[in-house]
């Protein structure tokens, strides 16, 4: 199981932060499980960075997931 927190203004929700855990083996698993049970956040997530455990990758879809990894969400800034 990965911990997952990420915003809710991603669901279009509230400004609150979401915690769950979500069975996954690694981050392309995780994106596809979050996306059947928030449908369409998969759209919102490919445009975010990942944090797994503090360690930040911008495409993370095969970083291997831990049981009790955390996962958070971030907006990814582009520009410079």
């Amino acid at each position: 199981m990965a911990q997952v927190t990420f915003p809710d203004s991603l669901l279009g929700l509230t400004a609150e932060v979401r915690e769950i855990e979500v069975p996954a083996a690694n981050y392309r698993e995780l994106v596809l499980a979050l996306d059947k049970r928030f449908n369409g956040l998969s759209a919102a997530l490919d445009k975010m960075a990942v944090a797994i455990d503090g360690q930040i990758y911008q495409d993370a879809f095969l970083e291997p997931l831990q049981v009790n990894s955390e996962v958070f969400f971030m907006q990814r800034i582009e520009g410079g």
